[in-house]
C-alpha cells in the first residue's frame, strides 16, 4: 500500500485512505479500524504519524474508542463523510468548474458533454 501526494501530509492522507474505506463499505459502523501500529506498517510510516490520522477521525467522531480494545467506526461515519464530501468537496470543486466554463465562455450543455466525457473514461458510463 502506498500513499501518494507528496502535497499533503501523510497523517492526513492516512486518515483519508480510511475515509474512503469507510465510504466504499470495507469498515463499517462497529468494525474495528487498523491501529496506528498496524497503519504505520501498512503505509511503512512512524506510529505516532499514523496515529494522528486516526486523531483526525477521533476528532470528527467517524471513529471512537473503547478502552483496551482500539478504535471502532461510528454509528453513521459513512453517512457523515457522504454529506461532508459530496456538499463540502464536491460541491466547492463543481462551484470551482463552472466559475472555470464561464470564464472560458463554455455553455452548460458542453460542460456536461465534458463531465460525462470524463465519467466514460473512468468506465462509469
Amino acid at each position: 500500500m502506498h500513499l501518494q501526494d507528496g502535497q499533503i501530509p501523510i497523517y492526513i492522507q492516512i486518515a483519508e485512505w480510511l475515509e474512503n474505506e469507510m465510504l466504499e463499505g470495507r469498515l463499517s459502523a462497529n468494525d474495528k479500524v487498523f491501529s496506528q501500529y498496524q497503519l504505520a506498517e501498512k503505509f511503512n510510516v512512524n506510529p505516532a504519524t499514523a496515529g494522528k490520522g486516526l486523531t483526525i477521525l477521533l476528532e470528527k467522531e467517524l471513529v471512537y474508542k473503547k478502552r483496551g480494545l482500539g478504535m471502532f467506526v461510528s454509528e453513521g461515519a459513512r453517512d457523515k463523510l457522504f454529506d461532508e464530501r459530496t456538499h463540502h468537496r464536491l460541491g466547492s470543486k463543481v462551484e470551482d468548474v463552472v466559475a472555470e466554463a464561464i470564464r472560458l465562455n463554455i455553455g452548460e450543455d458542453q460542460l456536461i458533454r465534458l463531465i460525462q466525457r470524463a465519467y466514460e473514461k473512468e468506465g462509469l458510463s
